[in-house]
């Protein structure tokens, strides 16, 4: 497990930016459920108690990652989070919600960032600087924490989902693509809560609101 460094934010320090947040997402490539992203704020300093485990959330057990949410949630300067609904995705495209689920749980951040540090992508219309980075959940803390963050809140709201169609087992695959989900979508066609342009569900007849 390669843990997660703070060499973005220290270089930020540096240059005289404060409020360094980092932001992530999670759910992007599932079949069903929402695209959560999160922003954090981590306070400026090197080493933050119960934190020194941050890394990517996918190397994390579920258990070590609901214990590090409370943490980054007790020690953050400030933190957010946005969801975009299967409907939104599928009428805007994945990308278009990954960034406005990314812009707006940045800018619902109390106080604001004056430096964002994003993995992979740079937000459109945005308004604030940002850095982009490969890999960045994994070497850069505040991005790791804002992965964590996002993680978690969608694996509890896919928990929900799975409460009202237990058929599809969305409280252990979280909406991906199983063996156990694309069986139920053979048997069962989609749910509401389906992304109805994503394959492996595109070709599938949703059923009847009384046929749920």
């Amino acid at each position: 497990m390669v843990t997660a460094g703070t060499i973005a934010e220290s270089w930020a320090w540096r240059l005289g930016y404060r409020g360094v947040a980092g932001t992530d997402e999670a759910g992007r490539g599932a079949l069903a459920g929402p695209l959560v992203a999160a922003a954090v704020i981590l306070p400026q300093r090197s080493e933050i108690d119960g934190l020194q485990g941050l890394c990517d959330s996918k190397q994390l057990t579920p258990k070590v990652r609901r214990l590090l949410f409370r943490r980054i949630t007790a020690s953050a300067a400030a933190w957010s989070f946005a969801c975009v609904t299967p409907l939104e995705i599928d009428e805007g495209g994945l990308q278009a919600a990954n960034m406005a689920a990314m812009r707006e749980a940045v800018h619902s951040l109390d106080p604001a960032p004056d430096l964002v540090l994003v993995d992979y992508y740079r937000i459109e219309g945005l308004n604030i600087p940002q850095w982009s980075m490969v890999h960045g959940d994994i070497v850069c803390r505040s991005v790791a924490a804002a992965s964590i963050l996002a993680k978690v809140i969608r694996d509890q709201l896919m928990w929900h989902w799975s409460l009202q169609y237990p058929q599809y087992g969305f409280e252990s695959n979280k909406g991906y693509g199983t063996m156990r989900h694309l069986g139920a979508l053979v048997s069962h066609g989609p749910s509401p809560c389906h992304r109805s342009s994503f394959h492996g569900v595109l070709q599938m007849e949703m059923p009847l609101d009384d046929e749920v």
